[in-house]
């Protein structure tokens, strides 16, 4: 099955909701970065809500989302264009931490709760529109559920999963995000609110073979309406000619410290973990072309 989200309005209930699969594009990441669990659980899970909240928004913003709680995983990072398509990276891709009493992925231990998530959204104005909270759990999902509360002031349900196997592949990932909207009533605040108190693990549904429409229809029955869907996939847009002018704006002398000493220089991004190798002539050309535009 391929990755992808909906979009629907629940008219009866005042409220809207996003659902989405995101397995493929996880194990993209964990391939690309060699993950273990917990980190496949914690990028999987910004990676879902990230999509999710790009397509809340009609024009094509780019947004970038980071969360550092001070944990032994570092930065997570993740960055979109609305368009479905997101990359993202951990800084500490090797960690690995389970709770004791269920066994399951200690995601917010290794977040860590000691810091911010962070949304920045670049419209194309003159400046990007950023916008920080404190983590609360390193959860992710309450984390996301407190950042829509206090930073745009939506009442959210926010359900985000990643199963991961044994053999630390991505068996399922996806999630689903519940909003209120202006018109809401007790009446649809208890009614959501009963309807999620013991709704089944986001990711086991998915392991199962339930569609982001399937987890629609568990949660609201035929009130729901889908108003589109959207592909999704991991894709890093970097490329030698975006790492040539990225070394254009090093110093000269380093450039020259490349060539004499290292004969040579190798660049990975940080999104793919795509490496390029410049050679002597190559690093002499960008040091050349800078002398001539200074």
């Amino acid at each position: 099955m391929k990755d992808y989200l909906v979009r629907g309005l629940i008219d009866k209930r005042n409220a809207r909701v996003f659902a989405c699969r995101t397995t493929n594009l996880v194990n993209d990441a964990r391939t690309h970065h060699h993950l273990w669990p917990c980190a496949s659980a914690a990028l999987g899970r910004l990676m879902s809500v990230t999509l999710m909240m790009g397509a809340m928004n009609k024009n094509n913003e780019k947004m970038t989302v980071t969360m550092n709680g001070g944990g032994p995983m570092g930065t997570l990072l993740v960055t979109s264009n609305s368009d479905g398509k997101i990359k993202g990276f951990v800084s500490n891709p090797e960690v690995h931490y389970t709770y004791n009493k269920t066994n399951k992925l200690a995601v917010g231990l290794c977040v860590g709760t000691q810091g911010d998530l962070q949304v920045i959204r670049d419209m194309g104005l003159k400046q990007p529109i950023t916008s920080s909270v404190p983590i609360q759990t390193g959860e992710i999902g309450d984390d996301f559920a407190y950042y829509f509360m206090v930073s745009e002031q939506i009442p959210s349900v926010v359900s985000l999963g990643v199963l991961v196997n044994e053999d630390s592949i991505v068996e399922a990932a996806g999630g689903f995000i519940i909003q209120l909207l202006p018109e809401a009533t007790e009446e649809d605040i208890t009614f959501i609110e009963n309807k999620i108190k013991d709704f089944p693990p986001v990711s086991a549904l998915i392991k199962e073979g339930k569609s982001p429409e399937d987890i629609i229809e568990m949660l609201f029955g035929n009130e729901a309406e889908i108003l589109d869907h959207q592909d999704l996939s991991f894709y890093c847009d970097c490329s030698k000619e975006k790492m040539t002018e990225a070394l254009a704006t090093v110093p000269n002398d380093e450039l020259e410290a490349m060539i004499k000493e290292d004969h040579g220089a190798e660049i990975t991004c940080q999104f793919c973990n795509r490496h390029y190798h410049f050679d002597e002539q190559e690093l002499l050309d960008i040091k050349n072309k800078n002398r001539q535009q200074r």
